[in-house]
Order: C-alpha cells, then structure tokens, then sequence
C-alpha cells in the first residue's frame, strides 16, 4: 500500500507543473492546435463541453471534422484528469474514448471577431 500512496503522490506533483490548457479558460470559438508525438489535432470549441475535432485519429478515418466531447487527459493508463482539455506530456481521451499519443505541445488561439 506504501508504494501505491507514493505512486499517487509522484502523480499529483507532477501534475501541478504540467503545461496545461483548462478547459474552463477556453471559450467558445478559441481553437487549440494540439500536437502529439503521432499527429496534429486541431480542436475549435463550441459549447456545453462539445468541440469540433480535426486531424489526426479523426482524419485517418475519414470523419472530420467530427463534434465530440473531451473526457480529460490521462498518463496513458485509468488516472484521467477531467478538468484539462490539453497538457504537454499527457495524452488526450476524447468522448468516443480515442486516446492520442503522448502531447509535446499545445497552442491556443484566441476567437476574437476578427478570427
């Protein structure tokens, strides 16, 4: 049991100096390009936790742009951190439980009117 509480202890460290993108601080129309060590995701936010998705798993099966949910982001394994849309070194789950490639960077772009 000690060695689990450290496990869990390294974890939640760890997950504290990620560079993180909330999902709380992206608003409609914000578009976050989301590169992984296997492909480019390009996520545009819509509302009530929907996003419309492009690239990678998505387009290798001929479905974007596709509208889904984004659970969270997970280590790859069933520790899920729900609060996060994206962040570096993490891989992303989205709703239909597609998980991506580890993160290796993570842009926002702000909707403005001009976009």
């Amino acid at each position: 049991m000690k060695k689990f509480g450290q496990s869990l202890a390294r974890v939640i460290e760890r997950s504290r100096i990620l560079k993180q993108v909330y999902k709380k601080d992206v608003h409609f129309g914000d578009l976050v390009i989301v590169n992984t060590h296997n492909s480019t995701y390009s996520v545009r936010v819509l509302s009530h936790g929907r996003y419309l998705v492009s690239g990678g798993w998505f387009d290798l099966h001929g479905l974007s742009p596709v509208k889904t949910s984004i659970t969270g982001c997970t280590w790859g394994g069933s520790v899920i951190k729900l609060d996060i849309l994206a962040a570096c070194g993490l891989c992303l789950e989205f709703g239909n439980r597609v998980v991506t490639s580890p993160i290796q960077k993570v842009t926002v772009i702000k909707y403005t009117e001009q976009n």
